[in-house]
């Protein structure tokens, strides 16, 4: 990938293996909007980010302001996963195995975002039992009333310290339902530190996998979200409906299979990056039938 200064925009050139649809579109992050074919906005570490794409190139802009090539180095390029070769890492998985093939094949520009653990703790516990137009309207909604305003109409995913302030009932008028008791239990174990948000801290997966079941409202799969797409845990398996019945239709012969069976299979198949996989196979089953 080549990245040049274009006037307040970077251009990406010469890539592969990214498709901003199929990145933002397969149920990894939620605070994103469509404008256009190949052309989005999204919201992410309090800052507004334009990217447009055409079988050519690449642009990422502010809507305000100069996207200088320092800060595209030291923010978009990790939360894009940029610097990770997903060419090998799919030809690896397809190798010998036609279900992976087949799906890669079906969204092959996917790549997993490395997010913020904090947003990615709330988000996927309002996820649970919600659709995705839905999970999004509630995440605006806190935002909006908890956030800091960034411009005219969109807001920085709120603190730690901004949802402690919020009272159940408020939560609920967010539309958050049942999870505004999660809520709160998890903005309460962040601020006594039983619940560790640094991306880079010296934790196995396992140790932050059971601080996060603490949580009132996070199961198995939620964490395993949580610790994929917020913590950059790439040896996670997430499994949901979808995920399972791709691994039970195609891996396990169409007999039923319980989350550990799944979860052992796929890290004695994919190993470190088994997340990746996850991700490959949850679109493209969702989508396919």
């Amino acid at each position: 990938m080549i990245f040049t200064q274009l006037d307040k925009a970077i251009k990406m050139t010469e890539f592969n293996n990214f498709d901003i649809g199929e990145i933002l579109e397969c149920g990894q992050c939620f605070r994103f909007e469509k404008l256009d074919e190949g052309f989005y906005f999204l919201v992410a570490f309090g800052k507004v980010l334009y990217v447009r794409q055409d079988s050519e190139a690449v642009l990422f802009w502010y809507e305000s302001g100069v996207l200088e090539p320092e800060e595209f180095k030291s923010v978009w390029i990790p939360y894009f996963d940029l610097d990770r070769d997903y060419g090998a890492i799919s030809a690896r998985f397809a190798e010998n195995d036609p279900v992976m093939s087949d799906a890669i094949a079906f969204a092959p520009g996917i790549r997993v975002l490395n997010q913020e653990p904090w947003e990615m703790v709330i988000s996927f516990i309002i996820s649970q039992n919600n659709r995705i137009p839905q999970i999004k309207k509630v995440i605006k909604n806190i935002s909006e009333r908890y956030g800091t305003k960034i411009d005219d109409t969109n807001y920085a995913f709120p603190t730690v310290e901004q949802l402690l302030a919020a009272r159940p009932e408020d939560l609920r008028e967010c539309k958050t339902g049942f999870r505004d008791k999660y809520i709160l239990d998890a903005s309460h174990k962040a601020a006594n530190k039983e619940l560790h948000l640094g991306r880079d801290i010296d934790a196995t997966t396992e140790g932050l996998r059971q601080s996060l079941l603490s949580v009132k409202g996070i199961g198995e799969k939620v964490a395993h979200c949580i610790l994929l797409f917020g913590y950059g845990r790439f040896d996670t398996f997430p499994v949901d409906t979808w995920v399972r019945k791709v691994m039970e239709e195609y891996y396990f012969g169409g007999n039923k299979a319980s989350v550990a069976d799944i979860h052992k299979f796929a890290y004695e198949r994919f190993g470190a990056l088994s997340g990746i996989a996850q991700q490959y196979l949850f679109h493209y089953i969702r989508l396919k039938t």
